[in-house]
This record gives structure tokens, sequence and C-alpha cells, in this order.
């Protein structure tokens, strides 16, 4: 029997307004290392797009098993073949689902389909150096820092670092 509490889904058309107030949530955006505010035709257009698939890109949204709803999302973008590698972004949505070690489970998840199932050898991500509690999981699901980007993004009128940190399939 699995202690797992979460899944990892395709999207599907339905999640396509949780997905919305997400990306759209201000206090949310803060923590995005992408930090960029969407309209909402360009939310339906990026839906479109994942619904029919990318070969650079594969997104899973992360379903709670026992309350069987969409609590965030986590991604592999920028996935290079050659190299073996992708880029790492996770988003718990629902804050009444923050702290509760769902983002380590959906990291570690996600890594595993990385290194297992599309076989890659790197995954790497960034973050906002503000953001301790992202940072915390990721070192607990084994990734290491790599450097510091200083001063690298102008956010609510100062700038802040941003940490890039991997983890590699040993």
């Amino acid at each position: 029997m699995s202690d797992s509490r979460i899944r990892l889904r395709p999207l599907r058309k339905e999640d396509s307004d949780r997905f919305y107030r997400w990306i759209t949530d201000r206090d949310l955006l803060l923590y995005n290392a992408t930090y960029h505010p969407v309209s909402e035709y360009e939310h339906e257009e990026w839906v479109e797009t994942m619904l029919e698939g990318r070969d650079d890109m594969v997104l899973f949204v992360i379903e709670h098993i026992e309350d069987e709803i969409p609590i965030g999302s986590c991604q592999l973008k920028e996935i290079h073949r050659t190299h073996r590698r992708a880029e790492l972004q996770i988003r718990i949505g629902e804050r009444d689902y923050w702290g509760q070690g769902l983002g380590t489970e959906a990291v570690n998840k996600l890594v595993r389909f990385a290194f297992q199932d599309l076989n890659l050898h790197r995954v790497q991500l960034e973050v906002h150096a503000p953001n301790t509690r992202a940072i915390k999981t990721y070192e607990k699901c084994g990734f290491e820092h790599e450097g510091t980007l200083k001063d690298a993004k102008y956010i609510d009128g100062e700038y802040i670092d941003v940490i890039l940190m991997a983890i590699l399939n040993t």
C-alpha cells in the first residue's frame, strides 16, 4: 500500500479556471521564478498548447488523492534531449495544502519521472532567494546550490537574488 498523498496527472480542460486563479494570484506570483502576469487570452492559448502536448515540456497537475482536487502544478520545461536536462517548476496553488510536505512529494515524483521515464541526467531550477520554504523543499529532495544571480530580478520595488539549484541522476 502506498502512503502517497498526491498523484501527478495530465492537465485537463476543466483545470483551466483553477490554473488561471493561481497564476493571477499576486502573492503566488511573487514566488514564481518567471514572475510574469498573464492575460486571460494568453492563458487560454497556453492551455490549448499544453493539451496538444509539446516536445520540450511536460506538465502535470498535482492532485490530492484523498480530496480528489487539483492543488498545484509541476513541470519539466526546456527539456533538452541531447544534453539530457530540463528545468523544474512547481506551484502549490491551494494555500490550504501548504506546509504539509506535498510540494516535497511532488518534486520527488517529478524528479523520479525525469530520471526514470525521460532518461534525463540533470534537473535544474531557479528560485527566488526570499522563497526559503521552496529552497528547503528542494534541498530535502537532493537539489544542491550551484550559484546565485545577484540582483537578478526587480520585484516589488527591490532587487532580489535568484538561486540556481540542480540535482543529477548519478
